[in-house]
């Protein structure tokens, strides 16, 4: 019951602060805010609720987002000031019409976003040690199967086309220019968690020769 009150109360947070950060800008007549936070809401509860039915274990390590490394830590307040920039900036760019994104391209993005969701589940379902914070459990195991055989990240390969397409979603190319800094974000982010992979997880050094590429097939 605890696990179900603290997912409960951490989704309900995230709902009010992303629509108070779209809204309050950019207005009620906002129909890419009311799109995108279906887009983002309705997958992120059914998600939840079948972790918390099939997986309780690994929903309560999502629900833990305290960094404990100060590099970490600042990864993730320059990724909260992103976000709250780029959702503003897309709330003023609906209020005063500064973009004129087709609707082709929301709907495209909208796409992206989705089957990012469905990638994201997959990576949940072949990893049972992902948690919201870099860290190595007790008994972990190197994951080299389904998409890690493909990119040493996969949950920051889809992340990443999930947040990138979000300004799309949200019909602003200015709030695109505010979320690109993530990709740096989420760069040093790798960076060092694979410092702390390579130190204490068994077997990544030799996972690191077999799967070659970090975040995106032939590139990185």
């Amino acid at each position: 019951m605890k696990l179900l009150v603290k997912a409960f109360i951490k989704f309900a947070v995230g709902l009010l602060l992303v629509g108070a950060l779209l809204f309050i800008p950019g207005g009620y007549d906002f129909p890419n805010a009311w799109l995108f936070i279906a887009l983002l809401f309705i997958p992120m509860l059914i998600l939840g609720a079948v972790l918390y039915l099939r997986a309780p274990e690994l929903l309560e390590k999502r629900l833990d987002v305290k960094e404990k490394q100060g590099a970490q830590k600042g990864v993730v307040g320059i990724s909260a000031l992103i976000f709250i920039a780029g959702f503003t900036v897309a709330g003023l760019d609906n209020r005063f019409s500064w973009s004129n994104v087709p609707d082709i391209l929301v709907i495209v993005a909208s796409a992206v976003l989705l089957i990012s969701y469905v990638l994201y589940a997959e990576v949940m379902r072949e990893n049972a040690y992902l948690s919201r914070t870099v860290k190595v459990e007790d008994g972990q195991k190197v994951v080299d199967t389904g998409l890690y055989a493909i990119v040493r990240h996969p949950m920051y390969s889809v992340t990443l086309w999930l947040f990138l397409s979000i300004p799309i979603v949200l019909g602003s190319y200015f709030s695109l220019i505010c979320f690109l800094p993530y990709v740096a974000a989420i760069v040093v982010r790798i960076i060092n968690e694979e410092k702390l992979l390579e130190k204490e997880l068994d077997g990544y050094t030799e996972y690191k020769k077999k799967v070659k590429y970090r975040l995106l097939p032939f590139i990185w």
